[in-house]
């Protein structure tokens, strides 16, 4: 992917192109952006299932023609029986990665896109929510071909997954690995999003679906319980946001490392790096992750159970203290623990210049992998975050919300000009976004050519234990070999490498104008109207 795609009556941008391909259809027939988003949103659930899921959680910023963006925080919290008690009573000292014990907070996905429906910015009641689930229900139902992604994860994580229930049924046909481009079929699925669409999206949560679902996880020994989805709602929150240069950046607040992908953008202008590609902007960003990393471990839980306000972090001497604390020539040590984590980014804008910016995540490739046998639900594992100790600073409470890598990106730049941007990929999401950000606003590079562009990673994401300064092998050898001598500890890693995450991009220009990008290390496309 070369060239940056352009259009003026609508846009939408996703890691898979029949999920752009449906929020494209859904703007053509004079839907909202929100409401492409949700249709968006369903079918990749359906066409990217190892990345997420409607038994996940999701966020969102969205923004209206005028006037200041707006968050939705659809992140399901600890069932009320999820004590650490309970899990240490049977015999484990840490929430087990897969299965029904992984299982633990209610999947708040589809909550948000309700919510999303409901806000006055959305633009929503042009079209009825079973057209907006139409295209998610007909793939399913018909089955859509297997991505290379896929069948490799799936054949990586076949020994930990085979025997977690439900999850052969459905993901290893005969009991084998599909094959790339098999059909995958997903009926059990395609009912529960028609019912979705015919009954409501609440009868996920306080419906006969909640029940089947409830009573599927308490057969199968989660903790989750009817009560659980009953309670719960999403949070309408207000944004972070820092004010750079040239722009005012928005992401999302705690309990997702939102404000960490907003430090990284402010330390770095503290900087002064050079703006243009080279040893100065990748050392200047790196450093900066570093900074930021720490603040984000330290401090960002579930708001309720923090010590300092994120908007205190986010200071203008906060940021300075931080960046003052960086040698321009020498790398900092490292490594620091990291977030591994499997995540769709969609960006959507209308021709009204409504835009949504979405994330939705299972935590770990196939989450949980427990699939439910009345609903086909595929659960996440979100909750293994949490700690079964007192002192871990994510201890297990009923209640609590898990920390989440989850944050997606909107910037509004002085002459006018709207971006949406984000990506998956754990630890990579604030890199990326910075990577992504400042060779479009800083350097001038075109949107396409700001996401294609070589990236790097520093620490672990899915598929790598490593905490190395991960470089795809595209970057010139002159600047590899500074940024060893300046003491990083750099792996070379294939060229359009995956682990680098699937970002994308949007930007509405005051005149209309769309511009958008997707990553060629996806199976995404930008799809216009």
């Amino acid at each position: 992917m070369l060239n940056t795609t352009m259009g003026t009556r609508g846009m939408l941008t996703a890691p898979h192109h029949l999920a752009a391909q449906a929020g494209r259809d859904v703007l053509k027939e004079g839907g909202s952006a929100v409401e492409a988003m949700v249709t968006a949103a369903a079918v990749i659930a359906v066409v990217y299932p190892h990345m997420n899921a409607i038994g996940g959680d999701g966020f969102w910023l969205i923004a209206g023609p005028a006037g200041a963006p707006v968050g939705i925080d659809a992140c399901g919290p600890a069932a009320a029986a999820a004590t650490r008690g309970y899990y240490r009573e049977r015999g484990h000292d840490r929430i087990p990665a897969r299965g029904a014990l992984a299982a633990l907070t209610v999947p708040g996905t589809i909550a948000g896109w309700a919510e999303a429906l409901a806000r006055p910015e959305s633009g929503a009641g042009r079209l009825p929510l079973a057209r907006l689930l139409a295209p998610a229900v007909a793939l399913a139902r018909e089955g859509v071909p297997v991505t290379a992604g896929q069948a490799t994860l799936t054949a990586d994580k076949r020994d930990e997954l085979a025997s977690v229930p439900g999850f052969a049924e459905v993901y290893l046909p005969e009991g084998r690995v599909p094959a790339t481009g098999e059909r995958l079929r997903q009926t059990r699925l395609a009912d529960t999003l028609e019912r979705l669409g015919r009954e409501g999206l609440d009868d996920f949560y306080r419906g006969e679906l909640a029940e089947a679902m409830a009573d599927d996880l308490a057969r199968l020994g989660s903790p989750l319980a009817a009560t659980d989805f009953a309670r719960y709602v999403p949070l309408a929150v207000e944004p972070l946001s820092v004010s750079l240069r040239d722009a005012r950046a928005y992401n999302m607040p705690p309990p997702t490392q939102g404000l960490a992908s907003l430090m990284i953008l402010g330390i770095y202008e503290r900087l002064g790096a050079a703006r243009e590609e080279g040893f100065a902007h990748v050392h200047a960003l790196v450093e900066a992750t570093k900074q930021a990393f720490r603040v984000r471990d330290a401090e960002v839980t579930d708001p309720a159970w923090m010590r300092r306000d994120a908007p205190e972090l986010l200071g203008a001497a906060a940021l300075e203290r931080l960046a003052a604390a960086i040698d321009p020539a020498r790398a900092a040590p490292w490594p620091h623990p990291g977030e591994p984590g499997d995540t769709v980014w969609l960006g959507a804008v209308d021709a009204e210049g409504r835009a949504a910016s979405f994330i939705q995540s299972i935590y770990w490739e196939y989450g949980s992998g427990v699939v439910l046998p009345a609903t086909g639900v595929l659960m996440q594992n979100r909750g293994i975050s949490f700690g079964l100790d007192a002192a871990h600073p994510q201890a297990l409470e009923p209640g609590r919300r898990p920390f989440h890598t989850l944050n997606p990106a909107l910037a509004e730049f002085g002459d006018g000009r709207r971006m949406v941007y984000g990506t998956m990929g754990g630890e990579g999401q604030p890199q990326t976004q910075a990577a992504v950000f400042t060779r479009y606003a800083h350097q001038g590079q075109a949107l396409q050519a700001a996401v294609t562009a070589p990236r790097w990673l520093l620490g672990r994401t899915w598929g790598a234990e490593t905490h190395t300064l991960k470089l795809e092998s595209r970057f010139p050898a002159e600047l590899v070999e500074a940024l060893r001598a300046a003491g990083h500890d750099v792996e070379l890693r294939p060229d359009f490498d995956s682990a680098m995450g699937h970002a994308g991009a949007i930007v509405r220009h005051p005149d209309g104008l769309l511009e958008g990008a997707a990553d060629p290390r996806s199976d995404g496309a930008v799809a216009a109207v």
